[in-house]
């Protein structure tokens, strides 16, 4: 998923809006990587960092103005994306 993650901004040309929608899949690919029983341990290990290492850059997306102002603008995102991934009530409102 990182090296797909990778190639996607790389041949596009990426936009603030695409950004949360792309750390949201990878999120989701990871976790579905973490439950899956197929994978050894030291997966499991380095999925989990590569997890903590994705939060810490999403907790700044959380803390910034521009990508909230990117998401709402978007003709495609709006608040429907947000409510569509589940974010809590509390963040929408905000």
């Amino acid at each position: 998923i990182l090296k797909d993650a990778t190639l996607y901004f790389s041949r596009a040309t990426p936009n603030l809006a695409t950004v949360i929608p792309a750390m949201d899949h990878i999120d989701k690919m990871l976790m579905s990587y973490l439950c899956n029983k197929k994978y050894l341990p030291s997966i499991h290990l380095a999925v989990r960092l590569a997890k903590k290492t994705l939060n810490q850059y999403y907790q700044l997306t959380d803390r910034s103005h521009t990508y909230w102002i990117s998401m709402v603008l978007h003709p495609q995102h709006k608040l429907l994306y947000f409510k569509a991934a589940d974010w809590e009530d509390n963040w929408i409102q905000t």
